[in-house]
């Protein structure tokens, strides 16, 4: 299993969790407690390392497409006025992580990053509507030759660390690695009426590979 390197530091922490863990284990007389402390460590490790799996992806060869940013379910698709960036009337597709999702996220299209923002905020829970405007996010801008592509990282009420290595004037290409949100959340991305949604609400979908739009 293929680990993503924005867990490395989280997995190096638990690792010494989980190791005073069963030391503490083997010197506890008490077979329950031993046993607990022993179980407790070896679900703590494996719910880490399956959190920061990082699986290889497909990427589609279209060019007039956009892919999802991240794994999860769609929840919101909808038409949305006054989009920063944009500047313009458009459209919003969000998709909501869990924990049990892979949470690395991928460039939705090729094209060179025009904006990065990072916005402290709260931390309501990521389903709602609203917290695409309210709650701490990374908001990165993208130009295409189909025009601009905004897309946010929102950390949700568990999630509370966003991580992104993209600065302005960077080549980006679609599928490409970027970053992730640790622990939960969601991804929204905002493009203008001449691209078509290509999901629903209540499909899953996988980053860097389910196709979000098509361009008209």
């Amino acid at each position: 299993m293929t680990i993503t390197k924005y867990g490395y530091n989280t997995i190096y922490i638990v690792s010494i969790i989980c190791f005073v863990l069963i030391v503490a284990g083997i010197f506890t007389n008490n077979i329950y407690g031993k046993s607990g402390l022993f179980i407790l460590s070896g679900l703590l490790m494996v719910f880490t390392l399956n959190f920061f799996r990082d699986p290889e992806r497909i990427t589609p060869q279209k060019k007039n497409i956009i892919v999802t940013p991240a794994d999860g379910k769609v929840i919101i698709v909808k038409k949305v006025s006054n989009v920063r960036y944009l500047n313009a009337e458009g459209w919003q597709i969000s998709v909501f992580m869990s924990p049990l999702n892979v949470h690395v996220n991928r460039i939705p299209i090729d094209g060179t990053v025009e904006s990065v923002k990072y916005i402290q905020g709260q931390y309501i829970a990521a389903f709602e509507d609203k917290a695409s405007e309210v709650n701490e996010r990374s908001e990165i801008g993208i130009a295409s030759v189909y025009g601009k592509v905004l897309f946010t990282q929102v950390a949700g009420y568990v999630a509370r660390r966003i991580v992104y290595n993209l600065t302005e004037g960077q080549k980006v290409s679609m599928g490409e690695r970027f970053g992730m949100i640790r622990f939960g959340s969601r991804v929204d991305v905002f493009v203008p009426l001449d691209w078509e949604p290509s999901v629903k609400v209540g499909d899953i979908v996988s980053a860097g590979e389910t196709q979000l739009f098509t361009h008209q």
